[in-house]
């Protein structure tokens, strides 16, 4: 019996990485025959990636995770943006990628039953096709945002025309294919806003998926039909939906602060069912002290029980955020002595694990594509604060195409303009009526997304044809 071995490269960020982990997990326990390696690019201001690749490895047999030599980094004084520092990155670790493919090519070859089958990059380390190329295997492109992102990068090239040539301004809507309605010019993400070194990685990564012999999209046909269907009727390689790829245990099993669960569950389940709302941004969202107090007051206002994980702003300009020292630092005054017994605040929080307790009946997130697939996955209804990337489109999306989220702000980006407290509470208030149309949209959506990986689901059948093409002996 023929085997099959695939590599997988990706961006050194939790967001990126622990997607495509989880998809090359799924492959290899659809068909047995595919082996998969993961190159992990070690990226020293983010040591948390290394706890998760540490007990990522420990827990698995079928994935072989391989440290690729460790590169002298670049000086991020020197680029405008973090992605044109990442991407050139990337790009120094071309030859270490290549090697350890072909170290592992003449170890697969010492038997015939062994085939190089592809090596998948995500959607920021395109640069990786080029290795793909010098030694004729398949590339495939793993897009870990929307489909409807993914349209918008593959259209950047057209609307890069209008940008330059057209007047554009706040009340300008655009036609992009992936999206029903016209696309306001407040929610494009800010590298295409703001057009600086950013916009260029972003054209030129757009760019590149056109020579991937497939592109494996984080989404699924019943949640993002149009954008899926605009997509594939282009002159594109092949696209598979196969999501949603998601790790039900999340950060739990090795977040270094874990053991905080014990008495996050023990508070949570002393609440009433659906009766509170978590407010999370995400593994890189942090906001300013003066928008901290005001959703304090907002979460007071309301009378609401809440769960809220606040983090303090990062350091570095390529770190994460942290943990604060002393919440009532931040906070405003009085409030943790006013609220308590009806809400809870902390830093770091497993997410995956919060959304799947029976007393949250809201959410309030960033909007990051991970986070929308758990809230819909667990059917808790969301309410959109994004803050970067491709947030505000997902927020719109979301919002004013599927209604499946409450906006507090569809537009809202880091730095600009306070959600002022009332702001907050208006939106929690509709968001946590748990009689209304959205809550009743997400609990059939999170059906749907359940059923599109089942046996003869959307997503199972489309991981079926993405195997038959990577095991075709042609």
């Amino acid at each position: 019996m023929t085997k099959y071995h695939v590599f997988f490269v990706s961006t050194p960020a939790i967001g990126n990485l622990v997607p495509i982990v989880e998809f090359a997990h799924r492959l290899v326990h659809r068909d047995r025959r595919i082996s998969a390696t993961v190159l992990i690019i070690t990226f020293s201001e983010r040591p948390i990636l290394n706890e998760y690749v540490r007990s990522r490895a420990a827990s698995t047999k079928e994935i072989k995770f391989v440290h690729l030599p460790t590169e002298d980094p670049l000086s991020p004084d020197q680029y405008q943006s973090s992605l044109a520092y990442l991407s050139l990155f990337y790009e120094k670790h071309k030859s270490h990628v290549k090697h350890a493919i072909t170290e592992q090519s003449e170890l697969d070859a010492a038997t015939d039953t062994v085939r190089i089958a592809g090596l998948f990059v995500d959607m920021f380390s395109t640069s990786m096709i080029d290795v793909a190329n010098e030694l004729g295997i398949p590339s495939y492109i793993f897009f870990a945002s929307p489909a409807s992102f993914l349209g918008l990068m593959l259209h950047l090239p057209i609307l890069d025309t209008q940008l330059a040539t057209e007047l554009v301004d706040s009340e300008t809507e655009l036609i992009i294919p992936s999206f029903v309605n016209p696309l306001p010019h407040s929610v494009l993400p800010s590298i295409v806003l703001e057009r600086k070194d950013a916009y260029s990685w972003c054209l030129r990564h757009g760019r590149r998926y056109r020579e991937a012999k497939g592109i494996i999209v984080n989404t699924h046909r019943e949640l993002e039909s149009h954008a899926i269907n605009s997509i594939s009727k282009s002159e594109l390689p092949p696209i598979y939906p196969v999501g949603p790829v998601l790790d039900f245990d999340g950060s739990e099993r090795w977040h270094p602060d874990r053991t905080r669960h014990e008495w996050i569950t023990e508070w949570l389940d002393n609440q009433p069912e659906t009766s509170v709302v978590f407010l999370c941004f995400g593994s890189m969202g942090c906001l300013s002290e003066a928008q901290v107090k005001e959703i304090g007051l907002g979460l007071e206002g309301s009378g609401l029980r809440f769960l809220w994980s606040v983090r303090e702003p990062p350091k570095g300009k390529l770190d994460l955020p942290g943990e604060y020292t002393n919440m009532k630092d931040v906070l405003p005054e009085g409030f943790l002595d006013r609220t308590e017994g009806i809400g809870l605040v902390t830093g770091w929080v497993p997410q995956a694990r919060i959304l799947a307790h029976r007393s949250i009946g809201g959410f309030v997130s960033h909007c990051g594509w991970n986070s929308i697939l758990e809230g819909l996955w667990y059917g808790v209804p969301i309410a959109t604060w994004p803050l970067y990337a491709e947030q505000q489109m997902n927020a719109f999306q979301l919002v004013r195409e599927l209604g499946l989220a409450v906006e507090i702000r569809v537009d809202y980006r880091k730095g600009s303009d306070l959600v002022l407290a009332e702001e907050l509470e208006r939106g929690i208030k509709l968001l946590m009526d748990g009689d209304g149309e959205i809550g009743r949209k997400v609990k059939e959506m999170m059906e749907k997304s359940r059923m599109a990986v089942m046996e003869n689901g959307s997503s199972y059948v489309s991981l079926g044809s993405l195997i038959d093409k990577l095991t075709a002996n042609n």
